[in-house]
């Protein structure tokens, strides 16, 4: 059976629906910078996935070819991830303004993957499927300490849910750390194609520390 990281480590992938404190750390991820409205068609948001799984799937499938990585087993492709954040402002997320949205979009790396493999997947997509994939990185994140929560509907509704785990942090010694290098991270666990709205799921994270 492949290996499933959310099953396999569920106090990141499966929080409940009430804040906990979580210690998350360091991992690879294979990652895309971009900015501008997530929901346009044509936008770079949009564009980051598709480049994403592409490299993903290389990796994924690389045991079926003559390329082999040291210590690779079958997983299933762990979900997509985003950092969020908005020039000006300070822990907190303007929604009414996706515009002006910046973001890094995700996808974890199983610890067998170096920065070979990737080297050989970035080469191995680009020839296969003729697209430029050099906006792909492999980034290294040590993301520490954070609130967490499982937020059950649209992403529009996330403020409330976000305002939960604001009181959580303080109610139990902690403040926010969001910074240049620490974020408002999501991840999605739901397909918003496939699943209706009130229905999504979507981890949300953020980074905390203890108040001096």
């Amino acid at each position: 059976m492949a290996f499933d990281y959310k099953k396999e480590y569920k106090e990141f992938y499966m929080p409940k629906n009430k804040p906990s404190i979580v210690e998350i750390p360091k991992m690879n991820y294979l990652a895309v910078r971009g900015r501008g409205n997530p929901n346009d068609e044509n936008g770079e948001y949009k564009k980051s996935i598709g480049l994403l799984y592409a490299i993903a799937f290389t990796i994924k499938m690389s045991y079926k070819g003559p390329y082999k990585i040291d210590g690779y087993f079958e997983y299933v492709v762990p979900p997509l991830e985003g950092f969020w954040w908005q020039d000006g402002l300070k822990n907190t997320i303007d929604y009414n303004n996706k515009d002006n949205m910046q973001f890094i979009s995700l996808i974890r790396l199983p610890d067998f993957v170096s920065r070979k493999d990737f080297d050989w997947a970035i080469s191995e997509a680009t020839k296969k499927k003729k697209e430029d994939y050099s906006k792909v990185e492999f980034l290294t994140y040590d993301e520490g300490l954070c609130v967490t929560v499982m937020h059950i509907g649209p992403y529009d509704s996330e403020p409330e849910t976000i305002e939960l785990i604001h009181n959580y942090a303080k109610e139990h010694g902690f403040e926010l750390d969001i910074n240049a290098n620490r974020y408002h991270h999501e991840i999605y666990l739901s397909d918003p194609r496939r699943v209706d709205p009130s229905r999504l799921k979507t981890v949300i994270r953020h980074p905390i520390k203890r108040i001096k």
